[in-house]
């Protein structure tokens, strides 16, 4: 267990590095982020209910269809060179899956808390009941989609068009997050309960992290 995490806290730290030095979240998605925010109400052209109502939806979209890119953008950008190193270090296939499922999901929430008051200028959404209760569904969503478009970066590995293939599978697979995490921000709107929409999202997160962990070493093999 110690090498696991320990080895986990090396990608993480590796991940986050090459973040900090591309800078392709903060400069890049963030801003693209905002501007669809931005255009989806100009494209409806509809009354201000209207958009305050559907503001939190078009929100967790974004989240969705942005967040592909940024889990899938650390895998893709390490050269198999730096696998083999990773994996000649003593680093377990599933340490590589955990840190890099762990970056992802930290860089989804700085995308998530950075985007969350854009939408509140753009949208002005009506007052939300038990609003604490977002950051819960913020950080599963993280963690889902994180451990998603990991799991979908390494089954492409290889792929001569997997800069294609990987987003096709995880945009259907996400549909369920999309959809729990909508349905979260409705019913806090009126007030009703959430609960059985915050466990299928911790379902969800779990599956995907043990499924992962499962499959990460078998994966490997079958590249070498």
């Amino acid at each position: 267990m110690s090498g696991l995490l320990w080895g986990a806290m090396s990608v993480i730290r590796k991940d986050l590095l090459a973040e900090g030095r591309a800078g392709e979240v903060l400069t890049v998605t963030i801003p693209f982020g905002a501007l669809a925010l931005l255009f989806f109400p100009l494209s409806i052209n509809t009354d201000l209910a209207v958009i305050r109502q559907i503001g939190p939806g078009i929100f967790w979209a974004v989240v969705l269809l942005f967040g592909i890119l940024v889990t899938l953008r650390a895998t893709a950008a390490d050269p198999p060179q730096c696998r083999d190193l990773l994996l000649l270090s003593g680093v377990e296939p599933a340490s590589i899956f955990l840190g890099r499922t762990a970056a992802g999901t930290l860089l989804l929430l700085v995308f998530e808390l950075v985007l969350a008051p854009v939408m509140v200028v753009f949208y002005s959404p009506e007052g939300i009941a038990g609003w604490p209760w977002l950051f819960v569904v913020a950080g599963l969503v993280a963690i889902g989609l994180a451990a998603l478009g990991t799991l979908a970066a390494t089954l492409s590995t290889g792929l001569p068009s997997r800069s294609a293939i990987a987003p096709l599978l995880v945009a259907p697979l996400a549909a369920p997050i999309l959809l729990a995490a909508t349905e979260t921000t409705d019913l806090l709107r009126t007030g009703q309960g959430i609960i059985r929409w915050i466990l299928l999202l911790v379902a969800m997160d779990l599956a995907l992290i043990i499924a992962g962990m499962l499959v990460a070493g078998p994966l490997e093999e079958s590249m070498q």
